[in-house]
């Protein structure tokens, strides 16, 4: 069985009750409804947003509520698509670039977070965001909110301000198309907190982040859930572009994520 399948990714999910877990969206998060042992499970929609609406109908079949983040751009901003998504009880937010696509300017880019805001409120009342990597960009878009408020814009929630700071929480991304991708990662990282919020990182905090198990593959993943850990609240992230039973769009986005990893790697030790 291949990685990175659809097939491979409801097994994930099995895997992930099975082991105990509740799930909540990020908003019911905020909100105080999560508890237990539970996972948040988040969706980056960077690309090819219809991969989002298999994986969002996998979900809905399980009774999983997930979170979806959509970016501003064609490839990942389609109405129907995010109506369909919030049609099945999925929570929509913004997957937020705008300092990156201001070239820093911070009066342009919050004019335009706002703009997109009213854009995406159109389809789900949206009360949490998320930053864009943007690895190309100079801009971390985090940055917006170093001299902003996004609650005063009726946002309770970012999660790498307000969930991934915690030193309880064990954070999975499947950057890089690998569930250990972190020399490929510019910007999705725990320990780069401290840099936005100019505060450092407890050495609990830091080593909670930067010491997973050895999990590479999905299947790796599956296995170690399957060991009943004693990590009891976890945030999964996802890039649904990559998650396809279609073997001609799996080859794509094989070889396309190579070729993005050599650059992201290069990108990464020059910075």
């Amino acid at each position: 069985m291949k990685d990175f399948t659809l097939t491979t990714y409801r097994k994930l999910l099995i895997a992930v009750k099975e082991a105990g877990y509740a799930f909540f969206t990020f908003e019911e998060w905020c909100d105080g409804k999560a508890e237990g042992r539970y996972v948040i499970l988040r969706h980056d929609v960077d690309l090819k947003a219809a991969h989002s609406l298999a994986t969002a109908n996998i979900e809905n079949e399980l009774g999983i509520r997930a979170t979806y983040y959509f970016r501003v751009v064609p490839e990942s901003n389609q109405p129907e698509i995010i109506k369909a998504i919030a049609g099945l009880r999925h929570e929509i937010g913004y997957h937020y670039e705008d300092l990156s696509l201001f070239n820093g300017d911070e009066d342009k880019a919050l004019e335009h977070f706002k703009a997109q805001l009213v854009h995406f409120r159109q389809f789900y009342p949206v009360r949490t965001i998320c930053m864009h990597g943007s690895p190309t960009s100079k801009w971390d878009n985090r940055n917006l909110w170093k001299t902003n408020s996004y609650r005063d814009l009726g946002i309770i929630g970012e999660p790498y301000f307000d969930f991934l700071i915690q030193d309880n929480v064990f954070y999975l991304t499947d950057t890089a198309r690998m569930w250990d991708g972190d020399k490929y990662n510019i910007r999705d990282k725990i320990s780069q907190q401290s840099a936005v919020n100019s505060q450092q990182l407890s050495s609990k905090q830091l080593n909670n982040s930067t010491a997973q198990p050895d999990i590479h593959s999905t299947f790796d993943f599956i296995n170690w859930l399957q060991q009943k850990s004693d990590q009891n609240i976890i945030m999964i992230t996802t890039h649904p572009q990559r998650w396809t039973d279609k073997q001609s769009e799996w080859i794509m986005e094989f070889i396309f994520q190579s070729l993005k990893n050599i650059i992201k790697r290069w990108i990464s030790r020059r910075s």
